[in-house]
């Protein structure tokens, strides 16, 4: 039986719940993502086997969780919260499958991984649906445009340079990536609800993109 967990707001006017499930779920798809981009800058180094067991591995492991890890953390609670601000049911559900083959297919130095979704049960339209929908990619843009001014200051510690324009870039192309309008994708929800919301969405994470390559130029 899992514990479940209510924190009030101080107005009283909203709940956000969780349970013991959704917590160790969200611990074990930051842990796989990490894991998963970790192995995939080893195999892009030409590192050799051993190197997955070195110190330069856990470094690799800390600067993706401190990027892709909280990327994909924000991401999911903002769709959460959102839900629960409509009255639903909103918790989060690891997809160990897919966690798994992210894992395998990031030893040939590529990372495509669905860690999960948040579970959403309750009476919502095809607006409110859009609104949850467009508040994961609305938070990536957020944390990027946090961390945009920082890519344009001479930063004296290795590390947290590369941590600061690692999280710049995942959480812009995580934003575009999801604003794909097909399938099962926010996208394509957020589409249907409101096209000028969409391709504001698209527009200003491609552009976030645009901005670190022609700073790296």
């Amino acid at each position: 039986m899992h514990k479940n967990y209510h924190f009030k707001s101080k107005s009283g006017r909203y709940e956000l719940h969780t349970s013991s499930k959704e917590l160790k779920d969200l611990l074990t798809g930051w842990l796989f993502v990490s894991f998963a981009f970790a192995i995939a800058r080893t195999v892009d180094k030409g590192i050799s086997f051993s190197s997955f067991f070195s110190i330069e591995f856990l470094v690799f492991m800390l600067i993706s969780g401190l990027t892709v890890g909280i990327a994909f953390i924000f991401h999911e609670m903002a769709h959460k919260i959102v839900a629960q601000r409509y009255k639903c049911w909103a918790e989060f559900r690891a997809d160990l499958t897919m966690l798994g083959l992210g894992v395998l297919m990031s030893f040939l130095g590529v990372v495509f991984i669905a860690p999960g979704a948040v579970m959403i049960f309750g009476n919502i339209d095809y607006r409110q649906n859009g609104k949850i929908s467009l508040a994961g990619p609305l938070t990536n843009i957020i944390l990027a445009i946090l961390l945009l001014p920082l890519l344009f200051i001479n930063i004296s510690s290795n590390l947290l340079s590369e941590i600061i324009v690692s999280g710049y870039l995942i959480n812009a192309w995580l934003a575009l990536f999801n604003m794909i309008p097909f399938m099962n994708f926010d996208g394509a929800k957020i589409y249907a609800w409101n096209r000028k919301a969409y391709f504001t969405t698209v527009i200003v994470a491609a552009f976030l993109i645009f901005v670190y390559f022609v700073r790296q130029g």
